[in-house]
């Protein structure tokens, strides 16, 4: 927030200066107007008398109360000013002169939240007076995010308001808005009023990569869905990509009476998904199990779905293990991965097996067993470990390393980042700095013995050799 306070202070300098308000900030960026806004006041006291003064009369010069009772014109930039001045006063002459000014609506809608009452009546009558189709579309970004402030809801009712009436010139271009909030709104308003068909609500929840807005979509979808539209409805939900969709279709075909649909989505990617067609098909007097086991009953099958070897294991018992550990030598890396991940959901963690699994060539695979092997870290070797932190290894290979060695105690951990300071990977090197500094500062005051206080003055002598982090709450 720092940070945009002072690039709003930059752009109100340059105000002063002269510059054109479109030269100096992004008038379609939301967050612009708001830092102008903010800045403006925080740097003030480095404006010009003549441009931005206190509200008595200044010797030298016009001030700007004067021009604002109509002793000259104003640009926009100065205006801009005046709209953002610490001076209630100023701030309500100021919206007694952006008639004809569309481009500083922005801040008329910002000073709709004013804590000055007569400041944000004004502001509040000129926005009503101003506000159409196009110009909703254009604020809403911004109107979206006043409304989170205090005060911020009677801009955002009176952007419904004007969308509700003219939701094709107004609403349209919102529901393809990058900004997800403004998504949300839109979509929420079109929810509320009945803009969309169930069809075309169903297509924005499987094109929506926001979950809240694939949320919304498929349940006022399948709230409204008619036998008519029910196959066009179905069909979106279910080749959604997004799980929220997926899931809210696999729902559906429970009140559709089509289980036989839902097992297909038994071995979906998605945790959610598979969780939802299980419902589904136990409904209907089936067990997901034996499903599950006849799948994975064949550890070569190549057409063998990942979401099978995890399905297992969430509904399954530990005997279950017996079919899993041979998918380890899967060909396909997602089932592989899948099966490390079934063998933890079932506490099955059988050390020696499990950890060739930390060399596959596959970064999915070395994630899971390295999530698997965490709680067990203490029984690998920390040699075979540390060899693993080696510049050729593959990098998912020396980044699990990393992190068993962490967990295999505080002389190891201090070891393996002593060893990787310098590292060319800068998520290994930051990690081990962090790691040694955090030594530096508290770990001789609670260990001892040689080999820490060798490893504690080697990182002294090589960290004295690095550029310093400066601000780092870790540096001794």
């Amino acid at each position: 927030m720092q940070e945009e306070i002072r690039d709003g202070a930059a752009a109100a300098r340059r105000l002063v200066a002269g510059a054109g308000l479109r030269d100096v900030l992004d008038t379609g960026d939301p967050a612009a107007w708001l830092a102008l806004d903010e800045g403006a006041r925080a740097d003030e006291w480095s404006f010009p008398p003549y441009v931005v003064p206190s509200w008595e009369e200044t010797d030298g010069g016009r001030s700007l109360t004067a021009v604002l009772r109509g002793d000259g014109p104003l640009t926009e930039g100065q205006l801009a000013l005046a709209l953002c001045h610490r001076d209630g006063r100023i701030r309500h002459k100021a919206l007694g002169r952006v008639a004809g000014l569309p481009t500083l609506l922005p801040l008329v809608a910002v000073r709709c939240t004013d804590w000055a009452q007569p400041v944000r009546e004004r502001a509040r009558k000129r926005l009503a007076e101003a506000l159409d189709a196009r110009t909703a579309a254009w604020l809403a970004p911004l109107v979206r995010r006043l409304g989170d402030r205090h005060r911020g809801d009677f801009a955002l009712g009176l952007l419904g308001e004007v969308l509700r009436r003219a939701p094709g010139e107004g609403l349209t271009p919102l529901l393809a808005s990058p900004d997800r909030p403004v998504r949300r709104f839109a979509y929420g308003l079109a929810v509320e009023e009945g803009f969309l068909s169930p069809a075309a609500l169903a297509r924005a929840a499987a094109r929506d990569d926001d979950a809240v807005v694939q949320s919304l979509c498929a349940e006022a979808a399948l709230a409204a869905v008619t036998d008519e539209d029910a196959e066009d409805v179905l069909g979106a939900l279910l080749g959604a990509p997004g799980p929220r969709a997926r899931s809210a279709g696999v729902t559906a075909l429970r009140r559709l009476r089509r289980p036989e649909q839902a097992v297909g989505f038994l071995a979906d990617r998605s945790a959610l998904v598979r969780a939802c067609a299980r419902y589904v098909v136990r409904q209907y007097g089936t067990d997901p199990l034996p499903w599950y086991r006849e799948r994975c009953a064949g550890p070569g099958d190549p057409a063998l779905p990942p979401g099978a070897a995890v399905g297992l294991a969430e509904c399954g018992t530990r005997a279950d293990a017996a079919l899993l550990w041979p998918l380890l030598d899967h060909p396909a890396p997602g089932v592989r991965a899948r099966a490390v991940a079934g063998l933890r959901l079932l506490d099955v963690t059988d050390v020696p097996r499990m950890r060739r699994m930390l060399d596959d060539p596959a970064p999915g695979v070395v994630g899971e067993a390295t999530l698997a092997l965490l709680p067990s870290a203490a029984l690998l070797p920390q040699a075979w470990l540390a060899a693993r932190l080696a510049p050729e290894r593959p990098r998912c290979v020396r980044v699990s390393a990393q992190r068993l060695l962490h967990a295999h105690g505080e002389v190891a951990r201090l070891r393996a980042a002593v060893t990787l300071l310098g590292d060319a990977d800068e998520r290994l090197r930051t990690r081990a700095e962090l790691t040694v500094r955090r030594a530096l500062r508290w770990g001789a005051r609670s260990r001892s013995g040689p080999e820490v206080a060798e490893l504690l003055a080697e990182a002294r002598s090589r960290l004295g050799r690095a550029p310093r982090r400066t601000g780092s709450l870790c540096c001794p």
